[in-house]
């Protein structure tokens, strides 16, 4: 990977049993641990796809044994890397998934299905910013379901490359939101030069689902791929 890139990657979690069962031999104690706690087979396998795939991207970047990797969290539970320049970040929506790497740079990304019945402009107008509830509101009916879900993706990008979890107020910072429109940080209080320490990046996400990665520094280029 070179320095001015990042690599997005899409995966599908829903695997065959042969899969699973190769992915969790993949799986450290604590992460074991963690998918025999989930009450339903169907999200405690798509925990280990989601981490298999993690593990195995990450070994490929490394060419190390992804067995092998260890992994630290920050204090708002983001997961990096012991030692080295690769960063990455991992999202999941409704049996997808999507990874980023870059070589680094503090990154994030956030990825969420379109769903019409998101009660839509009562979420905005509680967490969004002013500006982008206005922006919401300007949208004609038909595109509103993009608009909110681009604005939400974008601003979970964001906050976690930041590593801050919901410490960030979502009010707190403006992004763009409409579709067509590129993704942009537009401004953060009360910091008014953070924004430019920044870039925002729309993905082409499978059909029906919006996505988005937040990348520090100068704009890069995106290369996407699919996990198979």
């Amino acid at each position: 990977m070179d320095e001015g890139e990042v690599h997005a990657w899409f995966a599908t979690l829903e695997a065959a049993p042969e899969e699973i069962d190769r992915f969790r031999g993949l799986l450290a104690a604590d992460e074991l641990a963690r998918a025999d706690r989930f009450h339903f087979d169907r999200d405690r396998n798509r925990y280990i796809a989601g981490r298999g795939i993690l593990r195995t991207l990450l070994a490929s970047y490394l060419r190390a044994d992804a067995k092998a990797l260890s992994f630290i969290y920050g204090e708002h539970g983001k997961p990096g890397l012991p030692a080295g320049d690769l960063r990455f970040n991992l999202s999941h929506s409704h049996g997808h998934a999507l990874y980023a790497f870059t070589q680094g740079r503090e990154i994030g990304c956030d990825i969420e299905m379109l769903r019409g019945d998101v009660l839509r402009e009562r979420i905005a107008e509680r967490f969004f910013s002013p500006a982008e509830t206005a922006a919401l509101m300007a949208l004609p009916p038909q595109q509103r379901t993009q608009g909110f879900f681009n604005c939400w993706t974008r601003k979970e990008a964001w906050i976690k490359a930041r590593s801050h979890g919901m410490s960030i107020p979502l009010d707190s910072f403006d992004v763009t939101l409409a579709p067509g429109e590129p993704a942009r940080l537009l401004a953060v209080r009360p910091d008014v030069a953070e924004a430019s320490r920044w870039t925002l990046h729309a993905l082409d996400a499978p059909e029906g689902f919006a996505a988005a990665i937040a990348v520090e520094g100068e704009p890069v280029r995106i290369v996407a791929r699919d996990f198979t």
